[in-house]
């Protein structure tokens, strides 16, 4: 089952996703219909009003998130070109609502940046709220996968030891189209102008969506819509000799397999 927000000429809407259109949840985002205590089987009988699946604009898939959690040097193949080595504990740091964008929504260039670096990953939603949550606490309180690009101004990211100022920045990344409930992630991939630059599965995650919401859930309560994004493998721009990074008219596509595909053009930012 697919589930995603779309904008309306109202507003927007919470919808699933089936062949040939979208049928409303009755929700204005999909942040407030997961908050529902049944939100699986409602969104499953739901028959609201219909929307042809051409032309469907997309807003981000949770416009408001109480949280997004990030995750750093979680892919065994960026550790290793980062020259670090494997972490005990995963490595967290946090975005805002304000960072977030849909999934065809141009990518703002953080202004003052010139290093302005993709990430593929696959990004986690929570379906229920968890607290000091066991392995299998925690797997039952994802309600799905979607598609996030961290893209991050690495220039700001190492002016200190804190990375989330290079993270955060207004309209940077991209989240959706939509929350798969019954995905089995595969293949993450990311294409920068034609060029696949990020290729790897995501078996090759250090610490799996499930470590990765019992880890979190011992230090705050996740709740219906928080987002987690789970690392990028290798290939980002910054670990390149020379470094390449992205620019104004960059074609930035984000793929995993078994969720979907985000394509997103660079823009100037403000």
């Amino acid at each position: 089952m697919k589930l995603a927000t779309i904008r309306t000429p109202s507003g927007t809407a919470a919808v699933r996703i089936d062949g040939d259109g979208a049928v409303e949840l009755g929700a204005a985002d999909l942040g407030e219909f997961l908050a529902r205590p049944d939100w699986r089987t409602a969104a499953e009988s739901a028959s609201g009003t219909r929307h042809d699946l051409a032309g469907l604009d997309y807003a981000t898939l949770v416009p408001r998130p109480e949280k997004v959690f990030c995750v750093g040097l979680n892919y065994r193949t960026h550790i290793l070109e980062m020259g670090r080595e494997l972490p005990e504990y995963p490595t967290l740091f946090a975005k805002f609502a304000r960072a977030l964008v849909g999934a065809y929504d141009p990518v703002e260039l953080p202004a003052g940046s010139e290093q302005v670096d993709w990430e593929a990953e696959l990004g986690v939603v929570i379906g229920a709220e968890v607290r000091h949550a066991t392995p299998e606490q925690a797997a039952a309180a994802i309600a799905g996968y979607t598609v996030v690009n961290d893209v991050t101004a690495r220039d700001f990211q190492y002016r200190s030891v804190e990375w989330l100022q290079g993270k955060t920045f207004e309209r940077s990344t991209p989240v959706g189209p939509w929350l798969v409930t019954d995905a089995e992630p595969g293949e993450i991939s990311c294409e920068v102008d034609g060029d696949v630059v990020q290729k790897a599965d995501t078996s090759d995650l250090v610490f799996s969506p499930a470590d990765l919401v019992a880890y979190i859930s011992q230090v705050i309560t996740l709740v219906p819509g928080d987002i987690i994004a789970t690392g990028t493998p290798g290939g980002v721009g910054h670990a390149r000799k020379p470094p390449r990074y992205l620019a104004e008219g960059s074609e930035l596509v984000t793929r995993v397999e078994g969720v979907g595909e985000l394509r997103n053009t660079v823009v100037k930012g403000a």
